[in-house]
């Protein structure tokens, strides 16, 4: 049987330390003490209703739930080497959440975090709004649906995505990352995705310039963009776009369909180019 923890008030060093097979139910974790790390190495807990405001909370907590609870700006690094957890409906400011966990859900949450989910992996998001200049750096195995992010360098160095439903304003995003799957997204940002591998995106809305660069088996099916300019260059591409593109340059090899372009570049490459630009037939 869980035991229960209600109503109370922490804020020594190490307070609820190796906490099992318990349920913390509208506690504070805040106080003169500052105390680091009031819930390390848990094990089966539920963590529900709770204020913090105390540094390094869930520190290699394993099995943990987190709900309906609030995270300060003065909680910082709030869950590293972590794993099998559920964080929902939450409200996160504290910088640096999730370092090194694995297995994680994420579910309708409002997160504020300049460091998102470094070098983790198996992390899924679903119904959040996330505001992090850095997100989800060297992570892999991840699955995003309905996520609303804003920041400026996201998605970098990772591997096994899948994103559908979701906004992203951003100042670029996936460079160096591997076999990404986008749909039904609009992506707002510069210089997206250069360096890709295995990028393809479907039904998606791509806006910003010099999009794609050095990419290598990069897809775009039934996309639109809209503000591009100088996209391709030196990329491996198939790609079916709708409506208008301003320019494309240099693309490496594959053919590239478009309603309309202002210019095709073929000038000044360092490399072979030999990708195709199709105006489609009405």
């Amino acid at each position: 049987m869980e035991n229960i923890i209600y109503n109370q008030h922490f804020d020594e060093e190490r307070a609820l330390y190796h906490l099992t097979d318990t349920v913390v139910k509208n506690c504070v974790f805040a106080g003169s003490q500052d105390g680091e790390s009031v819930l390390k190495e848990t094990r089966r807990i539920t963590v529900e209703n709770c204020q913090f405001s105390l540094r390094y909370p869930l520190w290699h907590a394993q099995n943990f739930q987190l709900l309906n609870s609030h995270l300060d700006e003065l909680t910082r690094a709030p869950i590293w080497y972590s794993h099998h957890g559920k964080i929902d409906h939450c409200q996160i400011e504290g910088i640096k959440i999730l370092r090194e966990c694995s297995d994680i859900d994420v579910t309708n949450c409002t997160i504020n975090s300049p460091e998102f989910a470094w070098y983790s992996r198996d992390i899924r998001v679903k119904d959040c709004e996330i505001d992090s200049e850095y997100i989800f750096l060297n992570t892999d195995q991840v699955k995003i649906d309905h996520l609303k992010f804003k920041g400026k360098y996201s998605f970098q160095y990772m591997h096994d995505v899948e994103i559908s439903n979701s906004d992203f304003d951003t100042k670029d995003a996936f460079w160096h990352s591997e076999n990404i799957v986008v749909k039904d997204t609009v992506l707002k940002g510069e210089y997206l995705a250069w360096f890709s591998k295995n990028l393809t995106l479907i039904n998606c809305k791509i806006i910003g310039t010099q999009p794609f660069c050095y990419c290598e088996n990069l897809k775009l099916v039934n996309c639109e963009m809209i503000d591009t300019d100088l996209a391709f260059e030196y990329s491996d591409v198939e790609a079916d776009i709708k409506g208008h593109v301003i320019s494309i340059k240099n693309p490496k090899s594959g053919k590239i369909t478009v309603d309309s372009v202002d210019d095709i570049i073929f000038e000044d490459a360092i490399m072979p180019v030999c990708g195709q630009v199709n105006i489609r037939t009405k």
